[in-house]
């Protein structure tokens, strides 16, 4: 259970987070804080300032004011209370000030809420990349009549994610009334539009020669911020660490270990007292290759005495003849040994997450320790851990990791 408390619980989108909070089981809404404390009968407490609230909390959730949001920071600071910032049309003064804060206490802080906008940032960074300076880019976004900042703090944050894939050298323009000359092919257009009850509309056009490409994000209600800043508040609790966060790190984080899988049928080689030779561990590879035995997964020991072990892992009807390969090895060299392992499988566990969090590593051998699972070989990269074991323990280690990674 997370204990919260709402800044600005009395606006709109305090309303909606408190309202979506009571369906979620982990939440627990403590307190609120709103410059009208009593403008709405709320199931919990309400004050006036932070200053003035007693009840401790988790984490504080933020849908207030921009001008509200620096005095409230300096208390939670004092307090060590981690922040959700959900408020848009922060200064850049305001920011720097939050950068500070971040050092003290952790922070999470989005233009936009939504686990789909964020999405949409890194679709709208690839096609950047991939159109260059083929394709004119315009950003439309169209909010509500009641919303104050324009353009919204969203579509800023889309034009800055283009304008990185080219350097910084494109420049915003803002609509083009009075304006009396061609487009540049140095701009990103922003435009904003207002009216009725727009939930909130963000379009990326790539306007190309005979071909638009147009992505775009459409919220039908508020709800979805709610849910964005509560998962975000859960985040906080998690990393428990200062810092200044934001949804991509969230989105890293539950993508830690997306998946686990296995793969059957493979047979395992090590040629063990190897000399620490790159011409022999060239031609070993090169003898196989040319048998056309596709070798999956590789580990080499660090020399000791110029000596190294190095294992291989292959499909298990190429173990014959990769025998039969490296046979003459044991000739050349009487110190090699080989050593063969057969009824293995090959456990893979992946999350984009691992790029940026550490400790999935220990996570999952701490998992085979405790279930008395043996590892013959491990390879990793910046997404997957893949190790082998034996065949016999394959279920009980793909149960134990969801278990632990809770898949």
């Amino acid at each position: 259970m997370i204990d919260i408390i709402i800044h600005g619980c009395n606006g709109t989108m305090g309303q909606v987070v408190a309202n979506t909070a009571i369906s979620d089981s982990d939440i627990n809404i403590v307190a609120g804080i709103d410059m009208c404390p009593q403008a709405k009968d709320n199931p919990f407490p309400t004050y006036d300032s932070l200053d003035e609230c007693e009840v401790g909390c988790d984490v504080i959730v933020d849908f207030s004011r921009h001008d509200a949001v620096v005095p409230m920071l300096s208390i939670a600071a004092q307090k060590k209370i981690p922040v959700v910032i959900a408020t848009t049309g922060i200064s850049d003064k305001d920011k720097s000030f939050i950068e500070e804060k971040s050092d003290v206490i952790p922070i999470f802080m989005a233009s936009n809420m939504s686990v789909g906008v964020n999405l949409m940032y890194e679709l709208i960074r690839r096609s950047a990349t991939a159109l260059s300076d083929d394709f004119d880019i315009e950003i439309i976004e169209k909010h509500h009549n009641q919303k104050i900042d324009s353009p919204s703090g969203t579509a800023y944050t889309m034009a800055h994610i283009i304008n990185e894939v080219f350097s910084g050298r494109k420049h915003f323009s803002y609509g083009r009334h009075s304006q009396n000359a061609k487009r540049s092919k140095d701009e990103i257009g922003i435009h904003a539009i207002r009216g009725g009850t727009i939930v909130g509309e963000h379009s990326v056009l790539f306007a190309g020669v005979d071909e638009i490409l147009e992505i775009k994000h459409t919220a039908y209600s508020k709800q979805i911020f709610a849910v964005g800043a509560l998962k975000a508040a859960k985040f906080l609790k998690a990393v428990n660490k200062p810092g200044l966060y934001d949804m991509t790190d969230m989105m890293a984080h539950e993508s830690l270990v997306t998946s686990v899988y296995t793969e059957q049928d493979i047979a395992m080689i090590t040629l063990n007292s190897l000399p620490n030779s790159s011409e022999i561990i060239a031609k070993i590879f090169k003898a196989l290759g040319e048998h056309n035995i596709n070798i999956d997964m590789i580990s080499q020991t660090a020399p000791v005495n110029s000596r190294i072990n190095i294992s291989f892992t292959l499909p298990e009807e190429d173990l014959n003849k990769a025998i039969e390969i490296t046979g003459p090895f044991n000739t050349q060299i009487p110190e090699l040994r080989t050593d063969v392992f057969a009824e293995i499988c090959k456990i893979t566990v992946e999350g984009l997450g691992m790029e940026k969090y550490a400790g999935v590593a220990g996570d999952v051998f701490s998992t085979m320790a405790k279930n008395n699972i043996n590892i013959k070989i491990i390879t990793t990269s910046e997404t997957k851990i893949s190790f082998i074991i034996d065949a016999v323990d394959e279920s009980k280690a793909v149960q134990a990791i969801k278990d632990t990674f809770n898949l």
